[in-house]
């Protein structure tokens, strides 16, 4: 089987689209992939570091533990949980034309979550901007037949719009959804 794949690079994340030919169908795939600086990780060691020095130098100078040298290491336990949670590593959109779609998340622990949705049950693939307080971005929704709520396809990441145009036109010519194409051009 041969594959043509293309990749887009902006930011912390790099989109790659990959195209499988030969019988019985093609499988087009879409990844999401981020990109890890190893500077992020020096620096949270670094942090880390820091933050359990001052309560430790603190609790030695003094030689008592009281409430800031308490609160500093509930902080730093914390801080570390937050950055020790299961990171994502990609987010992938398989879509079987015959069949359906498979949705992939890929954790940094090597685990993987995968949920396949029937093309007889998709609807409309919806591509929508979210606006809050504090921040804008794009995303990409399925309306699935006989559900009340959309279905993310990207849960966790929130890749940039250039990206998520042409998973949107690829899932809409596997419905063929002739008013989606005509749309963003």
């Amino acid at each position: 089987m041969a594959e043509e794949a293309l990749a887009i690079a902006e930011g912390k994340y790099t989109y790659v689209h990959e195209v499988g030919k030969g019988p019985p169908e093609a499988i087009d795939a879409h990844h999401i992939v981020v990109r890890r600086s190893r500077e992020k990780g020096s620096n949270l060691c670094l942090f880390t570091l820091l933050l359990f020095a001052y309560p430790s130098f603190l609790l030695f100078r003094q030689g008592k533990l009281d409430t800031l040298h308490i609160w500093s290491l509930v902080i730093m336990a914390l801080l570390i949980r937050l950055f020790l949670k299961k990171p994502v590593k990609k987010e992938s959109v398989l879509i079987l034309p015959a069949f359906g779609v498979q949705l992939e998340t890929q954790y940094g622990s090597g685990k993987t979550v995968r949920q396949f949705v029937p093309i007889s049950r998709i609807l409309k693939p919806v591509l929508a901007e979210c606006v809050t307080p504090v921040t804008c971005y794009w995303s990409l929704s399925l309306i699935i037949r006989g559900e009340e709520e959309l279905m993310l396809v990207f849960k966790e990441l929130r890749p940039p719009v250039k990206m998520l145009a042409p998973i949107w036109k690829a899932l809409c010519a596997a419905i063929e959804c002739g008013e989606c194409t005509e749309a963003i051009t």
